[in-house]
């Protein structure tokens, strides 16, 4: 993919021009935070290409592959927006074989020739290069990019529709946090070919460009109120209370995936997060729990990682506007 030096365009209130960021440290090889975590490892789209076979159904026609996904989803996005970086991608639950020529062989007598892989969940994200701002003091990136989870397609069966997961959202670029909104996301899209991959991509991306800066003033926003030590508290004991609560009441409330594990990482981070948790002398805003929120989310697994992001969006906006008395959704009663 090409890659090109970020330009800003004029922007006022909490989003301003972006400084530009060095090539050397966009690499980040170095302490680069992680968009998703959980059980993941990094990969290489050469590494996809080169060394993962590609899954066929049980007629033998092949699926569509990782690369593949990737490629059609980002010429969309270039088509729509410009110039992208290049690809990062997380994968999970490997699915390890050998060539025919190793099957009598040892595990440990196995040379890296005669192994077989491929993985079965993917998340991948890249940038448009010339669309960065900076709000609340962080540069922020436009973020593209996808979910893929082999599980999820019937591949003992004969071709069929095959599941994948798209979107665009604006993201954190200290700590990778996707602040993810309803408008940018498309929950399962069912395609058979490439090109209904780009189609859904081109509907999803031309919906939101023209309402990407109103998406992030929306998120600027959340800087401007805040709430106290004991307001927090409040929240994370409703957090909890809410996932022992019957389904009846549940379905009075707004809908909540932030679980047990996350609540604790956000009290974690509420006391320890550098950039995020709660300073001494500084106002903790809705800001900071979206980013929390978000981090926290970030060990969840692959499928299920985009939903959560979206439901963090829409927690820390539903309690901004219980904070100003602007409640029509029931998030109120995380305070209450």
């Amino acid at each position: 993919m090409r890659r090109t030096t970020e330009t800003a365009l004029n922007r006022s209130g909490f989003i301003e021009d972006a400084v530009t960021v060095p090539e050397e440290n966009r690499k980040g090889i170095k302490n680069h935070p992680n968009f998703i975590e959980a059980n993941t490892s990094g990969i290489t789209l050469r590494e996809l290409t080169e060394k993962n076979i590609i899954p066929t159904f049980s007629d033998n026609s092949l699926t569509i592959s990782h690369q593949n996904f990737i490629g059609a989803v980002a010429k969309a996005a270039e088509e729509v927006f410009g110039e992208l970086t290049p690809v990062e991608c997380r994968v999970s639950h490997p699915i390890i074989g050998r060539i025919p020529s190793a099957q009598y062989k040892k595990t440990g007598e196995l040379t890296e020739e005669e192994k077989t892989v491929f993985y079965q969940r993917l998340a991948w994200v890249c940038h448009v290069s010339h669309l960065v701002r900076t709000i609340n003091g962080q540069p922020t990136h436009l973020c593209i990019g996808g979910v893929r989870a082999y599980n999820e397609d019937k591949l003992y069966s004969k071709r069929s529709p095959m599941k994948f997961k798209i979107f665009v959202g604006w993201q954190v670029r200290v700590c990778s946090n996707l602040m993810l909104t309803t408008d940018g996301f498309t929950k399962t899209i069912e395609c058979m070919t490439e090109a209904d991959i780009m189609q859904k991509s081109m509907e999803l991306f031309g919906a939101f460009n023209p309402h990407k800066e109103e998406t992030l003033e929306l998120l600027g926003n959340l800087k401007e109120t805040s709430f106290t030590e004991e307001q927090f508290c409040k929240i994370v004991g409703r957090l909890r209370l809410y996932q022992f609560l019957p389904a009846s009441e549940q379905r009075r409330l707004p809908s909540l995936q932030i679980g047990d594990q996350a609540v604790n990482a956000m009290v974690k981070g509420y006391v320890s997060n550098p950039d995020f948790g709660k300073k001494e002398g500084e106002e903790f805003t809705c800001w900071n729990l979206l980013q929390l929120a978000t981090e926290a989310v970030k060990s969840a697994y692959i499928n299920c990682w985009l939903e959560r992001n979206q439901n963090c969006t829409d927690f820390a906006v539903g309690i901004q506007n219980a904070l100003r008395g602007n409640d029509t959704e029931g998030y109120g009663w995380f305070l209450s």
